[in-house]
Parts: C-alpha cells; sequence; structure tokens
C-alpha cells in the first residue's frame, strides 16, 4: 500500500521559502508520477506540479513558474517542492500525490494521497 508523509510546512513571512518533502513509500515508484497540489480555505484542491519519477518530466501551474522548483530523490523516495519568494496567496494545505502513467494536472487522476502540511505565509 503506497504511503505519502509531507513535512515541511509552516509560517514563513512574504518573499521568504520553505521547502517541502513527501516521503514515498509502499511500493517502487518506477513509472509514476508525484504531484503536488494545494487547496486554501473555501477553495478546491489546485495542481501546484509534478515530476516524473525518472525526472525527465515536470510541470506547473502558471503562478508558481519561476518561484517552485520540484524535484525528487530515488534513492531517498523523497519528492521536493522548494518554494521561493513566497506571496501571502500561497497559503494553503499542501497535499503529495502519486499515480501510474502520464503527468496530469487533474486531482481525480491521483488516486493516493498524503495527509497535507499547512503553508502559511504572511504579508
Amino acid at each position: 500500500q503506497v504511503q505519502l508523509v509531507e513535512s515541511g510546512g509552516g509560517l514563513v513571512q512574504a518573499g521568504g521559502s520553505l521547502r517541502l518533502s513527501c516521503a514515498a513509500s509502499g511500493r517502487t515508484f518506477s513509472g509514476y508520477v508525484m504531484g503536488w497540489f494545494r487547496q486554501a480555505p473555501g477553495k478546491g484542491r489546485e495542481f501546484v506540479a509534478a515530476i516524473s519519477w525518472s525526472g525527465g518530466y515536470t510541470s506547473y501551474t502558471g503562478s508558481v513558474k519561476g518561484r517552485f522548483t520540484i524535484s525528487r530523490d530515488t534513492a531517498k523516495n523523497t519528492v521536493y517542492l522548494q518554494m521561493n519568494s513566497l506571496k501571502p496567496e500561497d497559503t494553503a494545505v499542501y497535499y503529495c500525490a502519486t499515480r501510474l502513467g502520464p503527468i496530469t494536472t487533474m486531482s481525480s487522476g491521483f488516486p493516493s494521497w498524503g495527509q497535507g502540511t499547512q503553508v502559511t505565509v504572511s504579508s
């Protein structure tokens, strides 16, 4: 059974940085895609970024391009989301998710999810 555990969230001032981690276990992730989504209060779950386990493909939503970087460490079975130049509108619960197959930005395409980690950006 796939297990995803996020960490690294917290409170940061606007302009600051945070690095989220997602530790994955329960299977071999070759051929899988790892994604980060976020959900702000009163809003739906939004795609943030995704990476193929091979590392050859990445995708970002427009609002985070140039500020966020997704990466993975296959030896540690861990995916990271480096978030720089954070803005108050980045405040949300951030979720890690995984799926077999090509990258998609649709949350419904990801069957396995972590519990989420809170990111709060103060102005």
